[in-house]
């Protein structure tokens, strides 16, 4: 065991698997206690589907996740996994109120600031500068803190409001765990890689069932809290990096800011663009509806597995992409791009919504990604 733990790549390839290996484990027993205790969510005008589902497979990502991060506390070399484990908890206990009984706005909103608070206020997460992010500099404590909850809560429910179809919130978390993971590797910062790759191992695993037609679960809020609290705690720690760190990738350091939102363009772009709409049609930007991306490709004839990956390459391609473009552009000239960008995608998505029940003018647009994936 201490030679598991010694080696990396060992390590590494343990935490993959084993994560892997719990989670399959786990989600046949949490299914069975759940049919067995009827506690099954019924479809509502918003699912896309039209049976019952069983949910709450989150729990498996809280057990693996804590057993995980016992096992590779050699690698904390930041001391910062005790606080982990006490903001997951406040996390899971969220999540899971919210799936068996629904948790009121205010009251999710508090549970998620208890648990940043656990992970904020610690040594190495700390961040005094913008790096020349617009031309800043320094910034007092206090906007940071205040910058940084608000980031982590923008992750937490973006992330949150794409799990709406089958395979789409865990194939996007794969992505940014990956690209994080990538990172965190390069840069030495040990403990953050294996994290990833114990999170990719548990997302792929989940997607077994997930995707499964007669062994389906959903991760529910007590998995989407979960998976989106660990987004933005690595991105937390990404931030707080000496920006010395990244001269591996000739990296501009007044663009960590930016390359956090291109990790998260999709869930942003989704979040943003349907909180838009509803506030254009005079409606609570908080109230549920069918607006998102991923409904509109469900709605012009795609699959859930192909609007999941398309989606799922979608943000893959536009992270690396963005992230390429900001080791030579400034913050300024990424702003313009992401803008551009943006409004070039949300015309699509526009056109596409518009036209889905006529004669589709983006029909094309639509076999082809349905020949692609």
């Amino acid at each position: 065991m201490n030679t598991i733990s010694e080696n990396l790549y060992l390590t590494a390839v343990t935490a993959l698997f084993g994560s892997i290996a719990l989670v399959l484990y786990l989600i046949p027993k949490i299914k069975y206690i759940i049919e067995n205790r009827q506690l099954i969510e019924h479809p509502n005008k918003r699912s896309s589907h039209k049976t019952a589902i069983p949910t709450m497979a989150g729990v498996s990502f809280y057990l693996t996740l804590i057993f995980s991060l016992i096992l590779i506390d050699s690698w904390d070399i930041d001391g910062i996994g005790m606080n982990l484990i006490g903001a997951l908890t406040i996390i899971f206990a969220l999540g899971l109120k919210d799936d068996l009984i629904i948790s009121t706005p205010k009251a999710k909103i508090g549970g998620e600031l208890l648990a940043i608070s656990f992970i904020l206020f610690c040594n190495c997460m700390q961040i005094t500068s913008f790096d020349g992010f617009l031309g800043i500099s320094t910034m007092p404590s206090v906007v940071s803190y205040a910058l940084m909850t608000l980031m982590i809560l923008t992750i937490i429910n973006s992330y949150n409001l794409i799990d709406g179809i089958d395979g789409l919130a865990s194939t996007i978390g794969i992505v940014i765990f990956s690209l994080f993971g990538f990172i965190f590797y390069i840069v030495g910062l040990y403990f953050y890689f294996i994290l990833c790759i114990c999170l990719v191992g548990m997302q792929l695993a989940y997607l077994r069932y997930n995707l499964s037609k007669t062994k389906k679960i959903f991760m529910g809020d007590t998995g989407s809290l979960i998976v989106g609290f660990c987004l933005g705690f690595l991105s937390l720690k990404f931030l707080s990096m000496d920006a010395s760190l990244l001269t591996e990738f000739s990296f501009i350091p007044e663009n960590k800011f930016l390359v956090i939102a291109a990790l998260f363009y999709i869930p942003l772009f989704d979040t943003l663009r349907v909180m838009g709409v509803r506030l254009i049609n005079k409606k609570n930007p908080f109230h549920p509806d069918n607006n998102h991306i991923h409904h509109i490709l469900i709605n012009s004839g795609l699959s859930h597995i192909k609007a999941s990956l398309f989606l799922g390459f979608l943000s893959l391609l536009s992270s690396i992409v963005f992230i390429s473009l900001s080791l030579y552009l400034n913050s300024f000239q990424m702003i313009f791009v992401l803008i551009v960008s943006s409004s070039l995608l949300l015309s699509i998505f526009h056109a596409l919504k518009r036209n889905v029940k006529s004669e589709n003018k983006f029909r094309h647009l639509v076999r082809a990604i349905q020949f692609l994936f």
